[in-house]
């Protein structure tokens, strides 16, 4: 997966942890989703409301689908760069995607799909006005 042009990214950066990797010294596969997922956060935060705010709205963003490809490992002390883009939001959910990179080399893309719920856990629409504003910074092309 490619960087698409058009794309409202954000790049974060995060050094890797001994308590991260294996005990092959490489990043164990379960943090790459972590790592998305802060990145997910600090990218709403950047470019539109934090997530407390959201929280605060009542809606909270629960994963319902990721697609993780490897290619490549970081390992113990490497500085990876995460780079997230809104893919398309609709009614209730929206697609978050990520590519991290150490040094100019990809290790990793990703995608993740979510359901806007409530508190209980209910699906719960996004008000149209945070729907309107958010499809602005999404693919336009993926857009439905």
């Amino acid at each position: 997966m490619s960087l698409p042009g058009g794309a409202t990214t954000i790049t974060t950066h995060h050094r890797v942890g001994f308590h991260e990797t294996d005990g092959m010294g490489i990043v164990h596969h379960s943090n790459y989703l972590r790592f998305c997922e802060e990145a997910r956060v600090i990218w709403l935060e950047t470019h539109d409301k934090s997530y407390p705010d959201w929280i605060a709205m009542g809606l909270h963003f629960a994963v319902t689908h990721a697609t993780l490809d490897y290619k490549m490992s970081a390992r113990f002390d490497d500085v990876i760069d995460v780079t997230t883009w809104l893919e398309w939001v609709r009614g209730a959910s929206l697609a978050m995607a990520y590519r991290i990179e150490c040094k100019g080399v990809l290790l990793f893309t990703g995608r993740t799909e979510h359901a806007s719920i409530n508190g209980e856990g209910r699906v719960r629409r996004i008000p149209k006005v945070d729907r309107e504003r958010l499809g602005k910074l999404a693919l336009p092309d993926l857009m439905r």
